[in-house]
């Protein structure tokens, strides 16, 4: 159902890795407020999935080729003629320390981490410039701190902050807007296999004591759920948020303001 009145209405909002997670739920609540919502990625088939149940326009192509990358916003352009948000979302992948990260699988992290949002960002510019549009960036708590055995992932979400500063030095004078994300812990089918593997991994009994367990030092004591990230990238990605550009975004449930040494003073029950 399209809110009334919606700034939206009828707004070309492109999102890569739309098929599952947070990406789903951006695509859901773009089109939800009257957008016409493209999702990108290279999986087939949870592409058409999400495509089909909103009426949406799906695209199979790999967001870090800069060939598929321009095809990809030529058949947009072909469609809409126009294209004004643009979401990049897609990740994955360098969930390991440095020692064991060799090159194939460096490569791997910062193409799927940064190399998708920075192609598809330089092929999306032309047409946010014209539509003077936005660009929200999808990084992570990750882009701000070191998670243990997750060098590429965290170097390649860190990079997506200096991306997003970048872009906004350099396309606001042209009217375009670019600001980051940085979810903590959102319970997405990515997020759950993960904490299958942390429950095996710590004797935990089910997935949801795998979250409970992850997020205890949480001050909201929860994970997000992908819905709760897409409200703020519409924020974002509208009107509304008109005098903001460069900006981090921390969404995580209060994580990132814990002061990790005094957390012996909770354990001590103090």
């Amino acid at each position: 159902m399209t809110t009334s009145g919606s700034t939206l209405t009828g707004k070309v909002v492109v999102i890569t890795g739309g098929g599952t997670g947070i990406g789903a739920a951006i695509a859901e609540r773009f089109s939800a407020e009257g957008a016409h919502v493209v999702v990108i990625g290279r999986r087939r088939e949870p592409l058409e999935r999400i495509a089909t149940s909103l009426g949406a326009m799906a695209v199979v192509a790999d967001a870090a080729d800069g060939e598929a990358a321009r095809g990809a916003v030529q058949s947009i352009l072909a469609k809409f003629g126009r294209l004004d948000v643009f979401v990049a979302n897609a990740g994955g992948h360098g969930f390991s320390p440095v020692g064991d990260t060799d090159d194939a699988a460096w490569e791997a992290a910062l193409r799927a981490n940064l190399t998708t949002a920075f192609t598809m960002a330089r092929e999306c510019l032309p047409s946010l410039v014209e539509a003077k549009g936005q660009i929200v960036i999808i990084s992570s708590l990750a882009g701000l701190f070191a998670g243990p055995s997750v060098a590429g992932y965290t170097v390649g979400k860190h990079a997506l902050i200096g991306l997003t500063k970048t872009l906004a030095r350099d396309y606001g004078r042209s009217g375009v807007r670019v600001n980051a994300i940085c979810p903590g812990w959102v319970q997405t089918p990515m997020a759950d296999d993960e904490m299958d593997e942390f429950a095996s991994h710590a004797g935990l009994d089910s997935r949801e004591k795998a979250y409970e367990t992850v997020t205890a030092d949480v001050p909201l004591r929860r994970p997000a759920q992908p819905s709760e990230i897409a409200s703020v990238a519409r924020f974002l990605g509208s009107a509304e948020s008109s005098y903001m550009t460069g900006a981090v975004l921390v969404v995580d449930g209060g994580a990132h303001i814990v002061d990790v040494p005094t957390l012996a003073f909770d354990h001590a029950g103090m």
